[in-house]
C-alpha cells in the first residue's frame, strides 16, 4: 500500500482473512453435521442441539476476529489508522469474551443441552479454526514487509 493517503489498494491481508473466513465456514459445517451426528448417537436430541450450539458458537468466535480485523482493514492508510485498527479489534475481543460469560451463564443448567457434547463441539471448533487460520497462513504469498513501496534506484550513484 502506497504511503500516499486516500490510497484504494486494500491491505494484502484482506484476502487472507476473507479465504479464512471461507474456509472456516466449511469447518464449522463439517463439525456441525460429524457433531449432530455423533451427539445423536450418544446423548439424542439434546446432542444433536448441544452439537449445533457449539458448532455456531465457534463460528459466531471466529468470524468477529476475521470479521474485525476485514472491518479495522478499512481504516488503513487514514491518520487515525493504527488507533482505530486496534480499538476495533480489541472491541471485537471483548464482544466475544462478554457474549461467551453470557452464553455460559444461560445455558449452564439447561435440561436440552448435553455439556459433554457441547464442550466438544466448542473445542472442534476452536482448533479446527486455529488449524485453518495456521494453513492459510502458510499458504498465503505474502511479503514479509507487506503494504511498504520501497525506493527506487538511487541517481546518486
Amino acid at each position: 500500500m502506497s504511503n500516499t493517503p486516500g490510497s484504494a489498494r486494500q491491505p494484502t491481508s484482506v484476502p487472507v482473512f476473507r479465504r479464512i473466513l471461507v474456509l472456516g465456514g466449511f469447518l464449522a459445517g463439517g463439525i456441525g453435521i460429524v457433531g449432530a451426528v455423533v451427539g445423536g448417537l450418544v446423548a439424542g436430541g439434546t446432542g444433536v442441539v448441544s452439537a449445533l450450539i457449539g458448532t455456531a458458537l465457534s463460528v459466531v468466535f471466529m468470524g468477529i476476529t476475521a470479521g474485525s480485523i476485514l472491518l479495522a482493514n478499512r481504516f488503513a492508510g487514514s491518520q487515525g489508522a493504527i488507533g482505530a485498527f486496534f480499538a476495533i479489534v480489541l472491541g471485537g475481543w471483548l464482544l466475544k469474551f462478554v457474549v461467551f460469560l453470557v452464553i455460559v451463564v444461560l445455558l449452564k443448567d439447561q435440561p436440552w443441552i448435553q455439556p459433554v457434547v457441547l464442550f466438544l463441539s466448542i473445542i472442534a471448533g476452536v482448533i479446527g479454526s486455529l488449524i485453518v487460520d495456521a494453513i492459510v497462513v502458510l499458504k498465503s504469498r505474502m511479503t514479509y514487509a507487506s503494504d511498504v513501496t520501497l525506493p527506487g534506484p538511487s541517481s546518486e550513484d
